[in-house]
């Protein structure tokens, strides 16, 4: 990873700062530090990071507000909301306003770093799909709508395959149940629908339902597929 890509890390706590600025450099990037809301509106107004990390309890300017601005005004780098464990509506509304995913306080730099990684390669891939996802044993062909498990071919149900479709899209972000089912139900908001299938995808993929390898619960905001090492 270049030193070149660089991150806006907007957080008002002096700890969190401090160890962002001395962590991340040492992955390869490049690390700007904002306390407020104020000093991370001049810092992306000199120029956009690659993307910026966002705490979203910010003493001036709340978080999500920040968020929604940039996006009103266009800004398409990738932005991973800090908060606690305890904000869950926060968390979804933020996803919802345009968060490419979150961390929860506290958390561990390698956490952090994968969470990165997943979105800079989803801001660099081209428009398109991949035509064969593999994770572990679990293969998904989107051209031929073949869905296989050690390979043994699995028969999913239409809304079945939709959903996994969506996930395989966005393989390693977090999916929040409204966008899930506005992409697989459209107007439909009825979270049930989709526990219940989400439940029988799991029951066809999973050696382990209870204990899910491949599509996880992000309690209290929605579902992530596990990407590929």
């Amino acid at each position: 990873m270049s030193a070149a890509v660089k991150l806006l890390v907007v957080d008002d706590e002096p700890a969190i700062r401090r160890l962002l600025a001395t962590g991340l450099p040492t992955q390869g990037y490049g690390v700007e530090s904002a306390a407020t809301g104020a000093e991370a509106l001049a810092l992306m107004a000199a120029g956009a990071p690659d993307l910026v990390i966002l705490d979203l309890g910010l003493p001036d300017i709340p978080g999500r507000d920040l968020l929604r601005r940039w996006r009103e005004e266009g800004q398409t780098c990738p932005i991973i909301i800090l908060s606690s464990r305890t904000d869950e509506p926060g968390i979804v509304e933020a996803l919802e306003a345009g968060a490419d995913d979150y961390v929860t306080k506290p958390f561990g730099m390698n956490e952090l770093v994968a969470r990165i990684r997943v979105a800079l390669r989803h801001r660099l891939q081209q428009q398109g799909e991949k035509p064969l996802f593999v994770v572990g044993d679990l293969s998904v062909d989107l051209v031929r709508r073949i869905v296989k498990v050690k390979d043994k071919e699995v028969k999913l149900s239409p809304k079945e395959y939709a959903i996994l479709r969506v996930l395989v899209q966005h393989a390693g972000k977090v999916l929040t149940h409204h966008y899930l089912l506005s992409q697989v139900w459209g107007e439909m908001h009825d979270l049930q629908y989709l526990r219940v299938y989400v439940r029988q995808l799991r029951q066809k993929l999973e050696d382990n339902p209870e204990k899910p390898r491949y599509i996880r619960t992000e309690t209290g905001v929605g579902y992530r597929l596990a990407e590929p090492e």
